[in-house]
Parts: structure tokens; C-alpha cells; sequence
């Protein structure tokens, strides 16, 4: 059994991603890390190659899915499926924590066609 206790935080776009499980961490298919974002805090849409499910752990977040906003508070849970057009904001004025799980491989594409692979997949 692996514990990981000291997960490797990245920045990107205004949120921190703390990234608990990936290929760099031993795993094969999955990949899992907390996302922190903070208040007043926009997202960046962006194209999902692999499905995700969003736990939201602490304070409210604007989830929009194929152009389809919704709110999550503390217990819900958000599911993104490949392909879909992602983007979170944070309108509030608290930060907010999710708890984010995916599998191996996934890409993000932005809508100006570039493509990024997160270090926390990988």
C-alpha cells in the first residue's frame, strides 16, 4: 500500500492543483488530486479528453459542462464526460476545494486549439 502524504502542488490558470495520485506517483490508471481555488477566481474552458468527476469538498463553485453552468456546494458532485467542454469559476468570494479524479492520458484543449497535457496525469 502507497500513502501519500506530501502530494506535489502545480499552478495553473489561478488554481492550485495538489496532485495525490499519476504515473509520476506509481499509478497505471487513475490519476486524483485537490483542486483549490480561490474566490473571484475565473476559469479557462477547455475540452477534456477522458472523463472527470468532481468532488466538491468546501465552499461553492460554477461548474459549466458543454455550456451548461450549475452550482456545486460542499457534497456534490459534478461529471464531465470525454469530450465535453469544462470550465470552473469560483464567483464567490471564499475559496473553494474539490477533490478531482480522472484516468491516465487525459488532455485539455483551450479554445484557441492548443493543447496541454497536466503535469498531475502524467
Amino acid at each position: 500500500m502507497t500513502v501519500i502524504r506530501e502530494p506535489v502542488a502545480h499552478e495553473l490558470h489561478g488554481a492550485t492543483f495538489h496532485s495525490f495520485v499519476a504515473p509520476s506517483s506509481g499509478s497505471r490508471e487513475l490519476c486524483a488530486w485537490r483542486l483549490e481555488v480561490a474566490g473571484g477566481t475565473a476559469g479557462v474552458e477547455h475540452r477534456v479528453s477522458r472523463e472527470e468527476v468532481v468532488l466538491l469538498i468546501s465552499g461553492e463553485l460554477t461548474v459549466t459542462v458543454d455550456g451548461v453552468p450549475g452550482t456545486l456546494r460542499a457534497g456534490d458532485v459534478a461529471f464531465v464526460p470525454a469530450g465535453a467542454t469544462f470550465r470552473v469559476d469560483n464567483l464567490a468570494g471564499d475559496p473553494a476545494s474539490a477533490w478531482v479524479t480522472t484516468s491516465v492520458g487525459l488532455e485539455a484543449t483551450l479554445p484557441d486549439g492548443s493543447s496541454i497535457r497536466p503535469p498531475w496525469t502524467r
